[in-house]
């Protein structure tokens, strides 16, 4: 446990599964019901949030570093395969979605955004399918600008880049 209480230090960027990416800002040490415990201060800007994790509970909640660049050419080459659209009622496929972004695992939030983009020749998203695209799609460019050193929208114009182009050749397939 102490090797993982000094895996993070202020001013690295990780991710907290149910939030994203957010950067350790301070280390602190609390008394809490007599128990000192030591804490990681993390600030997420895109939310305005600030969050304390102690730094214990760290790995068992799922915080994470920032991905590697093989994990980020795996997801981005998830965004380039052949949507799979379940045939499931969209309450279940709702759950589905959720709990793959809420897993922090960068391809099965990669999946989300390939399964639910839309382009612009297909027909329209419901509201809640665009909302969980749209949060898919953030907690992805969020990791992508982070590792790239970029701003969020850059990050996520490379991502409908990718979407397009993915799109144009999955429909030129389906027309043959």
């Amino acid at each position: 446990m102490a090797a993982q209480a000094l895996s993070f230090v202020v001013g690295d960027y990780v991710v907290y599964p149910k939030h994203g990416v957010g950067r350790v800002i301070e280390l602190q040490s609390q008394e809490i019901a007599g128990a000192k415990l030591e804490l990681y201060v993390l600030r997420f800007e895109k939310e305005r949030m600030t969050l304390r994790v102690p730094t214990n509970k760290a790995e068992s909640v799922g915080m994470r570093k920032l991905s590697s660049n093989a994990q980020m050419s795996d997801a981005l080459a998830t965004l380039k395969g052949k949507p799979k659209v379940k045939r499931t009622m969209w309450s279940r496929r709702a759950q589905e979605y959720e709990a793959k972004i809420n897993s922090g695992d960068l391809v099965s939030i990669a999946e989300v955004v390939r399964d639910l983009f839309r382009a612009e020749d297909q027909p329209e998203q419901s509201y809640s399918e665009r909302q969980i695209f749209e949060a898919a799609c953030s907690r992805l460019a969020r990791e992508l600008a982070a590792m790239e050193q970029v701003d969020e929208p850059t990050a996520q114009v490379k991502i409908l880049d990718i979407l397009r182009a993915a799109a144009a050749i999955h429909n030129k397939v389906a027309a043959a």
